[in-house]
């Protein structure tokens, strides 16, 4: 018996779509999970027997929200999982195996392979593991981009690969990809502190509330001083992604890149919002729409 469901998030995703189908198609229950997408993305979604739910995009924490809880999927588990990802039978396997035996894990972390110019991105990568199994009643997201998983009660690991292609439909697409996602997580920083009282470096590593610790963490790391540079710094240096070559020296080089759009953008929506703070904005989806860490 399956015993799990898939979710796939797209939004104009006909190019990267097939062969992640392919590679869940082991599931009898794949659910694909489209932002009105204008080329052949939901075709091929039921060309392959998947289910596709339509719903116009809004952010990524209510996006995926509502996926949870208004999909109809068939059974008690859910494998979250993007276009432009693929998962080996090894992880198919682990899968499998933790659904059937989950003890008191509500979820399950996954380790994923970046690959880019040819190479896994395995040392200059920001972060491996991601919660990608999980039952649908006990999970949600916050943050409009990048969202956080937060599951409601403990979570576990498997092993096996997802592998992931984020440069799949080529460098453009992935800095115009990256342009949307700055300026989600610039307005996301500025939400964050009209909400809060001013950053504490104390609160940033004493405060008891997880959420309020994280806010003056996240806080800490925004107001560094040469923030591109130190996260250059970090991904290429501190991580060693100078063992990962060439792809290794341009992915950290894009993700300063992309540090400093945020800088450029939360300094722009700051001084805005002083000059009008009532104006709204709405976010819209990028395309290749999915969970996304960059």
């Amino acid at each position: 018996m399956t015993q799990v469901s898939i979710l796939v998030l797209t939004k104009n995703e006909q190019q990267d779509l097939p062969g992640c189908l392919r590679s869940v198609a082991w599931s009898d229950d794949i659910h694909v999970y489209d932002s009105l997408s204008t080329d052949r993305t939901q075709e091929i979604a039921r060309e392959f027997g998947a289910t596709v739910t339509s719903r116009a995009f809004d952010n990524w924490a209510a996006h995926q929200n509502w996926g949870l809880k208004n999909i109809p999927f068939k059974h008690p588990w859910v494998f979250y999982i993007d276009a432009d990802e693929r998962m080996t039978p090894e992880l198919v396997a682990a899968v499998r195996a933790a659904v059937a035996r989950p003890g008191e894990h509500v979820a399950f972390r996954v380790q994923r392979r970046d690959f880019f110019l040819g190479t896994w991105l395995q040392h200059v990568q920001t972060s491996p593991f991601y919660l990608r199994l999980f039952r649908p009643e006990r999970m949600r997201y916050e943050r409009l981009v990048n969202p956080v998983s937060l599951p409601d009660g403990p979570a576990g690991q498997v092993p096996g690969f997802l592998d992931h292609y984020p440069f799949s439909k080529g460098i453009s697409h992935w800095l115009e990809r990256h342009n949307s996602y700055s300026t989600l997580e610039a307005r996301q920083i500025v939400e964050n502190r009209r909400q809060h009282e001013g950053f504490s470096l104390v609160k940033a590593f004493t405060a008891k509330d997880f959420h309020e610790r994280r806010f003056h963490q996240k806080e800490l790391f925004y107001r560094l001083p040469l923030r591109p540079l130190v996260k250059f710094t970090l991904l290429y240096v501190a991580r060693a992604g100078f063992l990962d070559g060439r792809a290794g020296f341009t992915y950290a080089v894009l993700q300063s890149m992309y540090e400093y759009m945020i800088q450029l953008k939360t300094r722009e929506m700051t001084r805005a919002a002083q000059q009008a703070p009532d104006e709204p904005g709405a976010p819209t989806a990028p395309d290749g729409l999915g969970a996304r860490q960059p």
